[in-house]
């Protein structure tokens, strides 16, 4: 599998940056590095079992408060090391609400 061509440029971590997944749903949790990241997707290193991410769909948890998040979605897997895709915003449609 190759992590070759990208859409947005990629931030590699000289040290291990320890990261959190979790299912959308909260019933799972798995530890993780994050080797490298971009506007885009991230590149990780799970530790344990990879069969939760069969998902599909789960959240990116950056820090230790749980309060930097993002929704991902998988792309690749290569042995313990998996490549996730952000998923954008959905945008609503209509006019925003302004409060008066």
């Amino acid at each position: 599998m190759t992590w070759g061509s990208r859409k947005a440029e990629r931030v590699r971590f000289e040290h291990r940056c320890p990261v959190n997944l979790m299912g959308v749903d909260g019933t799972w949790r798995r530890s993780c590095i994050l080797i490298d990241v971009s506007e885009t997707g991230a590149k990780l290193e799970v530790e344990g079992s990879l069969e939760v991410l069969q998902a599909h769909e789960f959240f990116l948890i950056l820090s230790s408060t749980g309060l930097a998040f993002r929704r991902c979605e998988l792309v690749r897997v290569d042995g313990s090391e998996v490549g996730v895709r952000f998923i954008a915003e959905r945008k609503t449609k209509g006019r925003p609400i302004i409060p008066k």
